[in-house]
């Protein structure tokens, strides 16, 4: 029997998300949410913009992103600066990161500090004119309007600036990020193209689908690495079985809904669908 989770589920780490021995250095942070973000910001640096802060990377430091739990993370983070997690690092000492990595930091984090935090993998339209780009945010509980409110920790004043963004990145407007189950029903509709969705060459109807089962893994506190594909993800989509393509118009819908309770369902049901625990 699958239990169904609540809010208060998501104050618990997952195995991305443990602390461990770590946990007592979040104590030096804030607990108000633009604070925080502000000081994880000057945590990391996103592989991707680098170079616009002027930094150029080395391909050691670009392995950093293969790092998958916060543990890991905080412990390179330590090893290239040990102080407090209050201050700021300069731009050559930050941990690099990508989106994933930044969003499965606040939700560590936020958890930590006893707060429901969840990452969400989809699409932003904020990046690039017309088109989804690969993109993960975070979700935090508004307890005073009963409601998840979606976040994006990535961006800092300079990337606010370059890409003209004139929202609150802590309180994301409807339509800027799309979830993988809304990406897919779009695309199922024919609302959208999947050759929108995507990342550099890598695009399609497959890119969808695996967005689709990681935020479903998300969803069970699970946040596996953009380019991880495992199980259902290693047939291709148009050799898929009428069964399969089934499945995922029903994960689809689960993840769209940010039904919890339901995808715990059927990833008990499906051995395909659990991310690999010897990973």
């Amino acid at each position: 029997m699958v239990t169904a989770p609540s809010v208060s589920d998501f104050c618990q780490p997952g195995p991305m998300t443990d602390l461990g021995s770590y946990r007592p250095l979040i104590d030096a942070l804030p607990v108000d949410l633009p604070a925080l973000v502000d000081c994880l910001q000057h945590l990391v640096v996103h592989i991707f913009w680098a170079k616009r802060y002027g930094l150029q990377l080395t391909e050691d430091r670009e392995k950093e992103v293969q790092l998958r739990p916060a543990q890991a993370k905080l412990a390179r983070l330590l090893e290239l600066d040990d102080r407090p997690l209050n201050e700021p690092r300069p731009l050559d000492r930050r941990l690099v990161c990508n989106c994933r990595d930044i969003t499965t930091l606040l939700c560590a984090i936020r958890r930590a500090q006893g707060y429901p935090a969840r990452a969400r993998c989809g699409f932003a339209t904020y990046f690039i004119p017309n088109h989804y780009e690969d993109h993960w945010v975070a979700e935090v509980w508004d307890a005073s309007a009963a409601r998840w409110v979606l976040a994006d920790a990535q961006l800092d004043t300079l990337q606010r600036e370059v890409l003209g963004i004139t929202f609150d990145p802590l309180n994301l407007p409807p339509g800027q990020f799309i979830n993988g189950g809304a990406a897919w029903q779009l695309c199922q509709t024919g609302q959208a193209d999947p050759d929108n969705f995507g990342i550099f060459e890598w695009h399609g109807w497959d890119f969808v689908r695996g967005n689709v089962l990681r935020d479903c893994l998300a969803l069970t506190r699970v946040e596996v690495l953009p380019w991880d594909f495992w199980g259902l993800l290693n047939t291709p989509w148009a050799e898929s079985s009428p069964a399969d393509r089934k499945l995922v118009d029903d994960l689809a819908a689960a993840s769209a809904a940010g039904d919890a309770s339901a995808v715990q369902a059927y990833l008990a049901a499906d051995p395909r669908l659990p991310f690999p625990s010897a990973v």
